[in-house]
């Protein structure tokens, strides 16, 4: 579902009575509202988040963590999802019937997922087969919808994160002589480059005009990347490290693989969101780090290691606007709609799809 449709189907606008209390009023209930639903209700939290929705959090983590963690709590009957909506799809496929997963703000989407539509996809695999023939595999970012997802599970491929990514496309290379990386670019890039697979082994697919990027024999090509990206790893740039490296060069910097090639190649260290919390975490007091990642989680870490000097990469950055979609109000307006019995803005992924996103899931799951 795309941006526009998620916020067409969003039945009603934020009642008026929620812009009217002060954040204490919205806080005082939203805890009383957790107490009183107890077990019944699991909030997961991504660490994305805003501070004002995370305090909130049962548990925080990344995208499939959280999904993971929604699965095994069967006790919960709502499961309100503080994140965007492709991880809340990925929860209520691995979740129970008898569950119900709740997205706060239909709206909070994300620009990355958006980038691959099934339709899409399935044109570039007909055009890809074509060109190859069954040499391909595909692969998804868990970053994606679950119609991506279940396109790859049906044809024989995998999900992967940002941890795991390396595992996955080795596994990849033992089963088919080339990938289709969906839909995140540079993610694909730089895994493959990390495995020893040269930059002009590589492709790029655009959806748009329907169309392979590639300077050469097409036959050379390994890797087959999707034209897509994060909007908010792609604004770190090579200007923001040579600008640090003359002004602060004792500085550490550390970004996440959806960032450019060349932003991570001139980086100290890279990794996934997780490696990079405990990254932080582990470093010696009085460490200097500047990290390229999104500001909501970096003002976190910032907050809870004082002892650290911890900056944005990116003086100039801001939050995911679309993570950020989820906030106090709309918060405490679906747990309020909870206690009232009214179904809101639950996320239900039809059978058919998230049979096959189950397959794409599953074959990560066994080997990394």
């Amino acid at each position: 579902m795309s941006i526009l449709d998620m916020v067409k189907a969003t039945t009603s606008v934020l009642p008026e009575t929620y812009k009217t209390m002060s954040n204490e009023q919205m806080e005082a209930r939203v805890w009383e509202i957790k107490k009183e639903l107890g077990g019944r209700l699991f909030i997961p939290g991504h660490h994305y988040q805003r501070e004002e929705v995370i305090q909130f959090a049962d548990v925080t983590g990344d995208s499939l963590q959280l999904a993971q963690l929604s699965a095994q709590n069967r006790e919960a009957e709502s499961i309100v999802f503080c994140g965007v909506h492709f991880m809340a799809e990925t929860a209520d496929i691995l979740t129970t019937r008898e569950q119900t997963v709740i997205l706060p703000d239909m709206r909070a989407g994300c620009s990355m997922a958006d980038m691959a539509d099934i339709e899409q996809t399935e044109r570039a695999w007909s055009k890809l087969s074509a060109m190859y023939g069954d040499t391909i595999l595909p692969l998804t970012y868990v970053n994606s919808t679950a119609a991506i997802k279940a396109f790859v599970g049906k044809n024989g491929g995998a999900t992967v994160t940002s941890s795991n990514a390396k595992e996955m496309v080795s596994w990849a290379f033992s089963e088919k002589q080339r990938i289709l990386f969906l839909p995140d670019q540079h993610l694909g890039r730089n895994t493959a480059y990390d495995l020893g697979i040269p930059l002009d082994k590589m492709a790029v697919w655009d959806p748009y005009k329907d169309e392979l990027i590639y300077d050469g024999n097409v036959e050379d090509v390994l890797v087959l990347l999707w034209k897509g990206h994060c909007s908010v790893h792609e604004n770190f740039t090579i200007k923001n490290i040579e600008a640090l490296r003359v002004e602060r060069p004792e500085m550490n910097i550390i970004v996440h693989p959806e960032c450019r090639r060349e932003v991570v190649e001139k980086s100290d260290y890279a990794g996934s969101t997780s490696y990079i919390i405990d990254k932080i975490e582990n470093a010696s007091p009085g460490s200097e780090w500047a990290i390229g990642t999104e500001m909501n989680l970096v003002k976190r870490l910032i907050n809870k290691y004082p002892d650290k000097n911890i900056i944005s990469l990116n003086p100039n950055m801001c939050p995911c606007l679309t993570m950020n979609r989820i906030d106090l109000p709309h918060l405490l307006w679906s747990l309020e709609s909870i206690v009232k019995g009214i179904r809101f803005n639950p996320i239900e992924v039809p059978q058919e799809i998230a049979s096959d996103a189950i397959l794409a899931l599953n074959r990560m799951l066994e080997r990394a």
